[in-house]
């Protein structure tokens, strides 16, 4: 009898639960989204276990039945740029079907890294954007819609977030991302598109924690296994690190020992962000599921700390890169990325912008060059309308099939020339310096010494070419370009993009430097 009880106690307990199972929808299916045009696009949910479920978008029907625990699935065949359309799911076991209205069909972009990412146009307290009211004024675009993820670092991957689609409005334009907005208001004027950026990004956070745990023991990146660990020790357990600590000293001098020398904690206890996948799992996880036509980056400023750290970011970021395109599973998707600007960030600056640019052996990347954009003192140029304009001019020519110029003059390789080295280039039609100086190249024997190097452009055939030399190197071995935090010269190609950080030297000869 008494087991009886029970059971129907439990059983009155779940009735609510199961009655409550109607259909859902995750956050990011929610009025106002932009689906992605010309692929087939997932719409996926929660419902009662076993539940068949229809879904109605446009001209099309698709069935979905729920597993064991209540999830489903369907697909949607590719469908041409256009709405507004509604999004109607419902289900047999749901009373009242859902609907989500004002959607379009267009292409979807995340936007994501750290702070320039971040950096809305409003902009930042002591760091304001060029033109920033004007901006904020005109920005009323009905063909794009804006998803600002809000910041959360989680210890496992999240299936949904809490936030949605918005019209953009100067009030919700003024709170995103100026680079994204920049890049979208391009590409949807240029290719007459409604455009949807998701706009994911935390300041101050370094690529490890934007790649999935799986990621990160797939590329064998062993380094952030040091990572994780010293982020454990200054996040949630440092306090009873550091009262374990204390109390081993007291007891040590009570019994007249010497104290024993402890670990240093390296980091404060509020850097959850800093933790390896912690944002990923929070971040992007919940978008894996989402159709995009691409993603657009602009991190690497906190990689360059520690001369370590900056030459690990070369095996780091294209793991990055090669965990996001397995997780969403839609081959190898755009990834444009802005290489970090000029700023005086000392040692491991110019390391990072080498890494990124090396980075562009991955397929179907594009990076923008900035270098002609920094400041000395302000890690956050000002100017986000130029790097914006040059991600879409990389995606338009690289992605959208349009005539320009697609990126900025790249190192090839670099020759032996008497007592000088030559630098080939591709992308570099036109090259040219706004001064009759060329400065920032240096040369290097086989010590690895580089020294400040004269430099002249010189075209041999349909190639560009930088010769340099320096009369304190006679038989050179290296060239190099931009290897300042800071650089003061800048050489353009024909489109108007500038000359990428690089040095001749290969990934091995810089780790054992």
């Amino acid at each position: 009898m008494r087991f009886g009880v029970r059971l129907f106690s439990l059983l009155v307990c779940f009735m609510p639960l199961a009655a409550a199972a109607e259909v859902s929808l995750p956050h990011v299916l929610s009025d106002h989204a932009v689906l992605q045009r010309d692929k087939p696009v997932r719409i996926w949910g929660w419902s009662s276990p076993a539940e068949n479920v229809t879904v109605k978008f446009h001209d099309q029907t698709a069935a979905a039945k729920a597993d064991m625990y209540g999830r489903w699935e369907a697909w949607l065949k590719p469908e041409k740029a256009g709405g507004p359309y509604t999004l109607t799911i419902s289900g047999d076991a749901t009373a009242v079907p859902l609907q989500r209205s004002d959607i379009l069909v267009g292409d979807v972009w995340i936007a994501s890294g750290q702070s320039n990412m971040e950096f809305p146009l409003a902009g930042f307290d002591g760091a304001p954007m060029k033109d920033s009211e004007k901006e904020i004024a005109a920005a009323d675009h009905p063909k794009i819609r804006l998803l600002l993820q809000d910041k959360r670092a989680t210890p496992v991957d999240k299936a949904d977030s809490d936030n949605v689609w918005t019209l953009c409005t100067p009030e919700t334009a003024k709170r995103f991302s100026a680079v994204a907005y920049f890049f979208a208001r391009k590409i949807s004027e240029e290719e007459n598109v409604p455009v949807g950026l998701i706009d994911s990004t935390w300041g101050g956070s370094p690529a490890q924690s934007w790649i999935s745990s799986a990621g990160i023991a797939g590329a064998e990146l062993h380094s952030l296994e040091l990572e994780a660990a010293s982020v454990a020790r200054s996040t949630g357990g440092s306090e009873a690190i550091k009262a374990g600590y204390a109390a081993e000293e007291a007891a040590a001098k009570a019994a007249g020992k010497p104290v024993e020398a402890h670990p240093a904690i390296p980091w404060p206890a509020d850097r959850q962000e800093w933790m390896p996948s912690s944002l990923f799992r929070g971040m992007i996880a919940p978008y894996v599921n989402y159709t995009i036509r691409g993603a657009i980056w602009y991190q690497g400023e906190t990689d360059h700390e520690g001369p370590n750290k900056a030459l690990h970011y070369s095996r780091v970021f294209p793991a990055l890169i090669q965990d996001w395109r397995r997780q969403w599973g839609e081959g190898d998707f755009p990834f444009l990325f802005v290489q970090i600007s000029s700023f005086d960030g000392g040692d491991g600056w110019a390391t990072v912008r080498d890494a990124q640019r090396r980075t562009l052996d991955l397929v179907n990347t594009g990076m923008a060059v900035t270098l002609d954009l920094g400041m000395v003192k302000n890690v956050h140029p000002p100017d986000k309308q130029t790097v914006g304009a040059r991600l879409s001019q990389t995606a338009l020519g690289m992605i959208y099939g349009e005539k320009v110029e697609t990126a900025s003059p790249l190192f090839v390789q670099a020759t032996t020339e008497g007592n000088g080295m030559r630098a080939w280039f591709s992308h570099a039609e036109g090259l040219k310096s706004p001064d009759a100086t060329i400065g920032d190249f240096e040369v290097a024997g086989e010590d690895g010494k580089f020294v400040a190097a004269t430099a002249k452009i010189e075209k041999i055939g349909e190639w560009e070419t930088v010769i340099a030399n320096a009369p304190d190197v006679a038989a050179p071995k290296y060239i190099r370009y931009g290897w300042t935090p800071v650089v003061k010269s800048y050489l353009y190609n024909a489109g108007g993009l500038p000359m990428s950080t690089f040095t001749s030297e290969s990934d091995v000869e810089l780790m054992l430097k």
